[in-house]
């Protein structure tokens, strides 16, 4: 059986999402102004405007889990704050769903623990696209030839 504390901390957790997001709303904008920029410039480098296409590409990818990793943070704070048993809630929030068509019905009734491990499992995921458009950011830099000629 889970307890409001578990909930309060995985809620917690997901909300670490946001944080995650904000880096790679960054670096995706970056990568619009380096793909952008090179048309406005009129050269442009194959290469470097497939990096920019790419990392856009996993920062929309990323941008779409943030958004379920901030979704499932608020339904677990709302499960955790409110006063009703813990039964209660799960049938309202496993009607909610089922209702607004984010739940098959015979998903209904899932144990928490299961819960908790999709949440996290969705956070893992955001985080492992953000860390493809920083790998793939700092390789850039590295790789960069006008880092030759800055020393």
């Amino acid at each position: 059986m889970i307890s409001d504390m578990e909930l309060h901390t995985v809620a917690s957790l997901l909300r670490r999402g946001h944080a995650l997001d904000q880096l790679s709303t960054g670096l995706t904008l970056l990568a619009a102004l380096l793909g952008f920029g090179q048309w406005l410039v009129g050269v442009i480098d194959p290469w470097l405007l497939l990096l920019s296409v790419t990392l856009i590409v996993l920062g929309l990818l990323e941008k779409y889990w943030a958004l379920r990793v901030a979704f499932d943070a608020d339904l677990f704070q709302r499960m955790a704050d409110s006063a009703h048993s813990l039964a209660e809630r799960t049938f309202a929030l496993d009607q909610a769903l089922t209702a607004l068509g984010l739940q098959p019905a015979e998903r209904a009734g899932r144990l928490w623990s299961e819960r908790q491990r999709g949440a996290l499992m969705l956070l893992r995921r955001q985080s492992r696209l953000l860390g493809a458009q920083v790998v793939l950011t700092l390789g850039f830099i590295l790789a960069s030839p006008w880092l030759a000629f800055s020393g």
